[in-house]
């Protein structure tokens, strides 16, 4: 699934091909053809990202959101010479009406169009996102530190931290030396708040490059002297998809478990389990 550093490349995408500019909008596959009937014509006026949901604006309380969950993708081609016939199940095409660009939306979990209220009703349920300048990790916060849930496990609920995918998990525990199992409640708020700054650098990067590197100038394949990574998800990473693999910190081999339907990667010397003093 496209972790959010994706999800806000594809809005800035969005923006930029079709804003304010008046296009046609067609549901080649059919499911979304009567609100695609009410869209053609329109003007885009942007696109925004809240976490994994992308919302395109096309003006007095009309909002397309996607969400591409697991097996979407949302294809912009721009510049083009000819727009072609679809291939495959188009579930969404926009089209600048010069005829110069288009975008086909396939396979997403979620296609609609919604009013500003349904729109804001799904931000409200949101928790904060660190690639938007308006979020309040102290949101976040209020949910880990009651939670005898695994911090692994929060960081991967939309409600909690939007836009973090099972790569920024990964990643972002090692670095901070936190067991993906450890209970949330048990984290000090220096330690969040930490860990919030380095995933605002992080998803930021993501954005710029494109990829998820997330090792340390100590730690990548030059300074090292070891092979670049091969991945299709690209990148240098410390633990994501790493295991049985010896650790670029200590060499201990990189573990992995099944956690709530998804890979928990981590090293078990760079990241101890969790001892609670108190239990001590």
């Amino acid at each position: 699934m496209p972790e959010g550093h994706t999800l806000h490349r594809l809005a800035r995408q969005v923006s930029d091909v079709f804003g304010d500019q008046q296009v046609r909008v067609g549901s080649p596959q059919g499911r979304f053809a009567d609100s695609a009937a009410q869209l053609d014509g329109a003007v885009v006026l942007g696109a925004e990202t809240w976490g994994k949901h992308l919302f395109i604006d096309f003006g007095v309380g009309r909002f397309v959101h996607v969400h591409l969950g697991l097996y979407g993708t949302f294809d912009i081609h721009d510049p083009v010479d000819e727009v072609p016939l679809p291939v495959g199940q188009v579930r969404l095409r926009i089209v600048r009406v010069d005829g110069k660009a288009y975008g086909d939306l396939r396979g997403a979990t979620a296609c609609a169009l919604l009013t500003t209220a349904e729109r804001d009703a799904i931000v409200a349920r949101t928790g904060p996102d660190p690639l938007r300048p308006d979020a309040d990790p102290d949101r976040a916060w209020a949910r880990i530190s009651r939670s005898a849930a695994p911090i692994g496990t929060l960081l991967m609920d939309q409600a909690v931290v939007a836009g973090v995918g099972n790569v920024y998990r990964a990643e972002l525990l090692f670095r901070h030396r936190i067991h993906p199992l450890r209970p949330g409640r048990t984290l000090r708020v220096g330690q969040w708040r930490a860990m919030w700054a380095d995933l605002v650098d992080l998803m930021h990067d993501g954005v710029r490059s494109g990829t998820i590197d997330t090792v340390r100038p100590e730690h990548t394949p030059e300074a090292m002297g070891r092979p670049p990574r091969k991945d299709d998800h690209g990148g240098e990473v410390y633990v994501y998809r790493r295991t049985s693999q010896p650790c670029h910190v200590c060499d201990r081999p990189v573990r992995t478990q099944v956690l709530g339907g998804r890979n928990l990667f981590w090293c078990s010397r760079c990241q101890p389990t969790f001892r609670s003093r108190a239990a001590g």
